[in-house]
């Protein structure tokens, strides 16, 4: 088995330059999981087995660098490294699966990596070996100084334990002493916004109180690499923007890696973005084309989703329904015409619709919505096309993906619900007679001076 986790002192990281400083070093790294219980632990007792085997083969380039180590732990990530060969299908046994295949990425002190695919994409299984939870079968991992991770709820946290316990628990774990997390622990539990319940047991917090205490316990603690899965998918808006302040702070001098499902989060806070998608990895260094990419993801029918790809469902009695938009770009300030052909079996009452859009951050720019008419309309049985425009569209020039939701008035429940189901352009244009895009007058300003 070809696989290395190298850590080394912080102390040397400090003495690299900036541009030298790469913290986070990832080399053809590939794991493996089996789909059946019982086969697993079998496997993973013919595989001890080989590892403690004196006759058992190892990689010849493995050999050659641990000659050149000649032992000395200390100096391996100084040694040139050959990479494990790349994860082969025919390497997997019966009911085995690569859930993470031939990753490689680097990442320097400074930056923050957005990790973002679909559910059972490869990224849990990836920070779990980041964090040296868990030992890929192939490739090379190399973590540069100290490293915090929140990459479950609760996950470090004693549950019998009260909060301030597990401060001072998991601060050991990261390496400091008493005295240091004395210094640091007022400011966690200032963070964490939970003072009044810092001397009760975990398992009576809620999980944003354990959510809060996690992140606040993650990065108070000054760590060189930083390590986040889904932090902020639980918490207030207030307490969201904390964590973006404190994220935004910690990137000066650390190596922040960031999972979120919600891309403006992604947008708002990542220098670059790596999809996972079915373990392999594509790098993005622009923000925007790695979020369009992750959007883009759609199954063999381009009907259902996959965090992030098209959906266009129908539900009975509808049979049928064709969205068609202007092709041409259109211009600020013109209108925008939709149509929408729908085939119900039956005459339904009372329905209504909206139509919105996102920006290429997704976030909600636009919402078109009969709601606010307080109208509402029948739809025959058989073929009818509905025939709208927004107008004026107010949307400067860009991409944007459209959303489209038909249902009864009285309803929750969608008859036809598209989500991210196209894209239209805006473009810019000139038109002597609706002039620039709307620029509200600088009215009303003045600075006083108090003395």
């Amino acid at each position: 088995m070809n696989s290395r986790r190298v850590i080394t002192n912080s102390q040397h990281v400090a003495s690299l330059t900036a541009d030298q400083e790469v913290l986070v070093k990832v080399e053809g790294v590939s794991k493996k999981f089996c789909r059946s219980l019982k086969r697993s632990l079998w496997y993973g007792l013919c595989d001890i087995a080989g590892e403690l085997s004196p006759f058992g083969r190892r990689d010849i380039a493995e050999d050659r660098r641990l000659e050149m180590v000649d032992g000395a732990q200390s100096s391996i990530s100084h040694i040139p490294y050959t990479p494990a060969v790349a994860a082969r299908d025919e390497d997997l046994r019966e009911g085995e699966f690569y859930a993470v295949r031939d990753v490689s990425f680097e990442l320097r002190r400074g930056e923050c990596l957005g990790l973002i695919g679909h559910n059972g994409a490869g990224k849990t299984t990836l920070l779990k070996m980041l964090n040296g939870l868990i030992k890929p079968d192939h490739g090379r991992i190399e973590m540069n100084g100290r490293v915090g991770a929140l990459i479950a709820l609760g996950a470090g946290f004693n549950p019998i334990l009260t909060g301030r316990e597990n401060i001072y628990i998991n601060g050991s774990v990261l390496g400091l002493s008493k005295k240091e997390i004395d210094e640091k622990i007022d400011e966690i539990i200032d963070f964490a916004e939970i003072g009044e319940f810092i001397d009760m047991p975990v398992q009576n917090y809620s999980s944003g109180m354990q959510v809060r205490l996690g992140f606040a316990v993650a990065t108070t603690l000054d760590p060189d690499v930083l390590i986040l899965d889904e932090v902020l998918a639980v918490g207030d808006a207030r307490f969201r923007h904390k964590c973006y302040h404190r994220i935004n702070k910690l990137i000066k001098n650390s190596a922040v890696i960031f999972v979120s499902h919600s891309m403006d989060f992604v947008a708002a806070i990542c220098r670059s973005v790596a999809l996972m998608q079915h373990g392999r990895m594509s790098l993005y260094r622009d923000p925007i084309k790695g979020i369009e990419a992750y959007n883009n993801l759609n199954t063999d029918h381009g009907t259902e989703s996959i965090d992030g790809g098209a959906v266009f469902e129908i539900y009975p009695p509808v049979k049928a329904a064709t969205v068609r938009l202007q092709e041409k770009p259109i211009g600020y300030g013109e209108a925008f015409p939709v149509e929408v052909e729908v085939e119900s079996s039956e005459i339904i009452h009372n329905l209504t619709l909206s139509f919105t859009a996102n920006d290429q951050q997704e976030r909600p720019v636009m919402n078109w919505s009969l709601e606010r008419t307080g109208t509402a309309w029948d739809l025959p049985k058989g073929r009818s096309v509905l025939r709208f425009a927004i107008d004026p569209l107010l949307l400067h020039a860009g991409r944007y993906s459209w959303n489209l939701w038909i249902g009864r008035k009285d309803s929750i429940e969608a008859l036809v619900y598209a989500m991210r189901a196209g894209h239209f352009d805006v473009a810019w244009t000139w038109n002597p007679v609706a002039g620039i895009p709307y620029q509200p007058l600088a009215t009303n300003f003045n600075v006083e001076t108090k003395t």
